[in-house]
């Protein structure tokens, strides 16, 4: 005699998506930039206009060649006074950190949080597959995007979270 099963048609359930937030989803998408030509004063001028921090040096064909930052106007003060020595007029291009780490569009926001753990910046700029910049990530865009992350073992519902 056959055994019959009364349980019916069972169906196995998806296993739980990750949560795959992605740098692009996070990025900053309208940059200011600079170029390699622009006087150190209208760079200081711009990141107080915008209420930056640093930004991408691109060239003329928009392929990036350089960061500018706060840090790097910082220097160029502190050495004007010890040389005596008028810093407005420098061009960007003298005062740029000329070694630029990028991070692709389509990485993880935990590849992110680990890149800026292992390097200690502040902001990367963002490429696309093709190597074109399309947008640039900062320390604080990961944490807000942890924040909104879903995930059981995280009590997110207390938090607050302004955009």
């Amino acid at each position: 005699m056959a055994i019959k099963s009364f349980q019916g048609a069972q169906f196995r359930k998806k296993k739980a998506e990750t949560n795959k937030t992605l740098v692009s989803d996070l990025m900053a998408k309208n940059l200011v930039t600079f170029s390699p030509d622009q006087s150190l004063q209208d760079v200081m001028r711009d990141f107080i206009k915008h209420r930056i921090s640093g930004g991408p040096v691109v060239d003329k064909t928009g392929k990036i060649v350089g960061i500018i930052s706060e840090a790097d106007c910082m220097k160029q003060i502190s050495d004007s006074r010890y040389f005596n020595m008028p810093f407005i007029n420098r061009k960007v291009s003298l005062l740029m950190s000329k070694t630029v780490i990028t991070i692709q569009d389509d990485q993880t926001i935990f590849d992110a949080a680990s890149l800026f753990y292992n390097t200690k910046l502040h902001r990367f700029p963002v490429l696309n597959k093709r190597g074109r910049l399309v947008g640039q990530i900062s320390l604080r865009d990961i944490v807000l995007g942890a924040l909104k992350l879903k995930s059981h073992s995280w009590d997110h519902k207390h938090i607050p979270i302004k955009s």
